[in-house]
């Protein structure tokens, strides 16, 4: 892969509710990211391996921009120290679009601050194909239902 065509993009969101749960959701429990984001989050399958391990591949159903999507996720890894879960995009909608496509969530836990850093690194199959600013405020978006569900 020609690293040098990877472009990055990053986005910060505070977070009231509890980091380490936060964390935890999405390295062991994205099957509950349907009922804590259900108008995002429509449906989750584990297609391979086991949830919580690097290599165990995933499928969600999801709303994007009005329409009904899919995306097939590898968990490339896990870093507990840091808290963070890196995804990578193997089939599905993104990879109409983008070459190479990885989430990276990764949680900054201070007493009640907790800081939500997502991560975009993409490669885009052609030049005219947009940034993904919009999904990005999808992640924010969840990101706030999440909290909002376990500040209920």
């Amino acid at each position: 892969m020609a690293e040098k065509y990877l472009q990055k993009m990053m986005r910060h969101v505070e977070i009231k509710s509890d980091g380490d749960v936060f964390h935890e959701i999405f390295k062991s429990r994205p099957h509950h990211l349907s009922d804590m984001s259900p108008t995002l989050v429509q449906n989750f399958e584990l297609l391979e391996g086991e949830l919580g391990t690097v290599g165990s591949v995933v499928l969600f159903h999801y709303n994007h921009d009005g329409k009904d999507k899919v995306v097939k996720h590898e968990i490339i890894a896990i870093n507990e120290k840091k808290k963070s879960v890196a995804y990578k995009a193997i089939g599905g909608d993104l990879r109409k679009l983008y070459k190479t496509f990885i989430i990276t969530i990764h949680v900054d836990t201070d007493g009640e601050n907790n800081l939500v850093t997502w991560t975009f690194e993409y490669e885009k199959l052609k030049e005219d194909v947009e940034d993904p600013n919009s999904l990005m405020d999808f992640f924010v978006v969840m990101t706030k239902d999440i909290e909002n569900h376990h500040l209920k």
